[in-house]
């Protein structure tokens, strides 16, 4: 088998398998390894077309059906051809395909195919229809004759060879060439002149069959068998349609060497035409050419796909193939993928809304590309902001923002800040903008203010709202000025910062004032200092050299609209609000507990605890003031920074243990747990105060400090290593060992050595000696007594099993020397 015997419609992959299997350099044999790719197409065709290509090429199912994937299959080559030849017969075959395969064009199928995709497993045409009155007799028909009145009879008569009809008491009746009609007309007409006072009633029965060919670019070409009923699409069905290449608008029905019909299954998709699809005679020949020209068609129209053209057809032809434009089309700029006079690709552009644009014509190859129109919208008024409404709008000439914002409570947001509104607008071709300020107050109050800016075309509005950073909605006007600053220099944007309540960058009008920026600011907080302001403008002499001049404004002035004070804002300007000196938040503070009057308090600053206290009420009589509690913010931080800091610490060591002890008993998900647990702390932000002594009274207050005075406590508790935790009753005579014999004494793994007390205020008392308090250390009520564990402690088993090992160790050591 040689490569010209090739047919081009095999897999491309096949081919280059047959051809390496016979050129590459091999002495018996070549080792090729299917790819992945190569068997998921093979197993993707029908069981009877793998069977064919494996006949056709020599292969076996083994090579090709995935057993032993990965695996080199080895092919006898009976040849020996350098390498070079083999790869060059491989280049011949690739632009055999591509010269005999219809047009591809990237994410484009070809139309209409996909009506016979997947082989049917049986095929039964329908043989309950009506008869047709047309349909011809021929031998094989079943005649169902029912005679009934004064005689009743019925038979079942089948049309012989030689397309004689044998009727009972008739003789032969020749019906061939006739239709259903008018044998059944005849045979009527005979019953009545042969029989007296009957009447008949006459169908067909069992059809015929009838011996098709289907040759040409079918799927399955060859001979069939089919019902006297069946047409021309029937039989594509029966044969698996037709094949890549094959013709979906030219198929033609042959009957004794003529041409007697041409079927175009486009009539039949598009149009729901079925006038072609003629019905077919024993020994018909449904015959499937090539395809002819094929084109391509993509982009905004309903339907893309590669179409086959009939007839020289056009663009506008084209177009109805694929159901015409979709909305989004813009038919002005559609470019056609064409070859010219020297066979290399090229490009025209096809104005689809003139009538040369769509009676142009097309050839073999050529990809129509429909493109989309444009979003951005000519004649649009863009609202932004805090608006009920946000969007697109028409601009008409002669509208203003009255026009688009006409109502204070229907349009607009409730947070709305009425005093500052911008309109960005375009002034040139390159989309560069100016910023126009505006007061939606203003033209609320007077419709025929000079806030009442008349738009132009692409205008954006902008409103604002007090309670919103308005950063978000200014970050693309900034951008867009500082872009387009490149070319003269100018940003036309200020800064201001300070006592204002939202700080930032601003763009400016090149008239705007200081009270405007002010206003573009959301305004001065209470706290701003309206005495002075400090104005930084950067200047750049001719000689290009630059010099920051401070200026002293009179903020009051120019809110009063002083001309000396409200002065013009330059581009990269800086204002700065400073604020009221001596200026203070509110700062609060909370008491509870035993006090006359517990509550939140607004202090000074400066002012000390003992002052609050005694704004309060001072102390009830059952207040306990060891056991006050007094918590701050501050101390709150510094808390979770120090468990911060343990925990990078506590991750270090672990780290190190890791690397360096082999013994290391902890895992790394017990120890991350712990980490997790210690991270999760609740801090308090306590602090150690004793109220009864004057320094702790004089404390300065902090915003946030809370202080809580408990009932007066009459109780000790011990908990840890002891028999059994518990509560009692203070009393005055009874020592620390004493109240830990009354929870049944230490446990045998307490650490007796580390006993310590914390006091109700929260401070830990802790023998300085290493022995635990003598018996001068008294109890306070509120206590709290802590046995701890001994992290060191062992049991008498392991510690004995140390002591042997030790003593054994030195009797070998012993007996070592004396043996010397």
């Amino acid at each position: 088998m040689s490569i010209n015997n090739i047919k081009v419609n095999a897999p491309k992959w096949l081919k280059q398998l047959f051809v390496a299997s016979t050129v590459l350099f091999s002495i018996a044999a070549v080792a090729i390894t299917p790819t992945p790719e190569m068997l998921a197409q093979f197993k993707n065709m029908p069981k009877a077309e793998q069977q064919r290509l494996m006949k056709q090429y020599g292969l076996s199912p083994q090579m090709l059906q995935g057993k032993g994937a990965g695996k080199a299959v080895e092919i006898a080559t009976p040849a020996l051809i350098s390498e070079r030849e083999a790869f060059r017969e491989i280049k011949i075959l690739e632009q055999a395909n591509k010269a005999a395969a219809p047009v591809k064009a990237k994410g484009l199928k070809s139309y209409g195919y996909d009506m016979f995709a997947g082989e049917p497993s049986t095929f039964a045409p329908v043989s309950d229809i009506p008869i047709p009155t047309e349909y011809l007799m021929g031998p094989g028909d079943v005649v169902n004759i029912q005679i009934y009145g004064k005689d009743n009879q019925q038979y079942s008569l089948t049309v012989a060879r030689n397309g004689n009809l044998q009727m009972p008491d008739m003789g032969p009746i020749g019906v061939l060439g006739l239709t259903f009609d008018q044998l059944k007309d005849d045979l009527t007409k005979r019953i009545k002149e042969q029989y007296i006072g009957v009447a008949s009633s006459i169908s067909l029965g069992e059809l015929r069959s009838i011996r098709i060919i289907v040759a040409g670019e079918a799927y399955k070409p060859g001979s069939y068998t089919v019902s006297s009923l069946s047409t021309v699409t029937q039989a594509l069905f029966v044969s698996g349609g037709i094949s890549g290449i094959g013709s979906l608008r030219n198929i033609q029905v042959k009957r004794r060497g003529k041409t007697i019909a041409r079927f175009d299954l486009y009539d039949l998709l598009m149009k729901g035409d079925a006038s072609g699809d003629v019905r077919l005679q024993s020994g018909d020949v449904v015959f499937i050419p090539p395809v002819g020209a094929t084109v391509g068609i993509k982009g905004e129209v309903r339907r893309p796909a590669i179409y086959e053209l009939k007839d020289n057809e056009n663009v506008a032809q084209l177009v109805k193939l694929a159901a015409g434009l979709k909305s989004n089309s813009y038919p002005k700029a559609s470019v056609l993928q064409t070859f010219d006079k020297n066979y290399l690709p090229s490009l025209v552009n096809i104005n689809l809304t003139t009538k040369q644009g769509r009676q142009y014509r097309l050839k073999d190859g050529d990809v129509l590309n429909v493109k989309s129109t444009t979003n951005t919208v000519k004649n649009q008024i863009v609202l932004a902001g805090a608006v009920n409404r946000p969007g697109l709008y028409q601009w008409q000439k002669g509208m203003r923002v009255s026009d688009l914002v006409q109502s204070r409570w229907s349009d607009l947001k409730g947070s709305v800040d009425l005093q500052y509104s911008l309109i960005s607008r375009e002034i040139n071709m390159q989309g560069d903008i100016q910023v126009l300020q505006f007061s939606l107050a203003n033209i609320f109050e007077n419709i025929n203010s000079k806030d009442n800016i008349k738009l132009s075309p692409r205008d954006t509005i902008i409103v604002f709202s007090q309670t919103s950073s308005r950063r978000n909605l200014l970050s693309t006007i900034i951008r867009k000025l500082k872009n387009q600053a490149s070319n003269n220099g100018i940003t036309n944007i200020a800064m201001i910062s300070g006592e204002v309540r939202f700080p930032g960058e601003y763009p400016i009008t090149g008239t705007g004032k200081i009270s405007d920026i002010i206003e573009a600011a959301g305004g001065l907080k209470d706290s701003a200092y309206k005495g002075r302001a400090e104005l930084t403008r950067l200047l750049v002499t001719r000689d290009s050299v630059a010099s920051v001049i401070h200026t002293n404004i009179n903020l009051q002035g120019a809110l009063d609209n002083n001309a000396t004070d409200n002065v013009v804002v330059s581009s990269k300007d800086q204002l700065h609000i400073l604020k009221i000196p001596d200026w203070q938040e509110q700062l609060t503070v909370t008491i509870n507990g035993e006090v006359m009057f517990p509550g939140a308090y607004s202090v000074r600053k400066g002012e000390t605890l003992s002052s609050v206290i005694e704004r309060a009420g001072g102390y009830t009589k059952e207040a306990f003031l060891d056991g006050a509690v007094f918590t701050r913010e501050s101390v709150k931080r510094k808390e979770r920074q120090q468990i911060s800091k343990l925990s990078d610490q506590m991750r270090l060591d672990l780290a190190s243990k890791g690397l360096t002890d082999a013994s290391n008993t902890i895992s790394f998900a017990e120890a991350s747990l712990i980490l997790k647990e210690l991270e999760n702390l609740t801090v308090v932000g306590r602090m150690i105060l004793a109220l009864d002594e004057a320094r702790c009274a004089d404390l300065t207050i902090e915003n946030g400090d809370m202080l809580f005075i408990p009932i007066a406590q009459q109780t000790i508790t011990v908990v840890g290593e002891v028999q059994h935790a518990s509560t009692h009753f203070f009393k005055k005579n009874l020592s620390l060992e004493q109240y830990i014999k009354l929870a049944g004494g230490s446990r045998q793994r307490a650490d007796d050595e580390r006993i310590y007390v914390i006091r109700a205020n929260g401070a830990v008392m802790i023998s300085q000696s290493g022995l635990w308090f003598n018996s001068t250390v008294s109890m306070q009520p509120g206590d709290t007594v802590v046995v701890p564990l001994n992290t060191e402690y062992k049991d008498n088993i392991t510690l004995w099993s140390q002591v042997t090992q030790i003593i054994y160790n030195t009797a070998v050591a012993f007996a070592a020397v004396k043996g010397l």
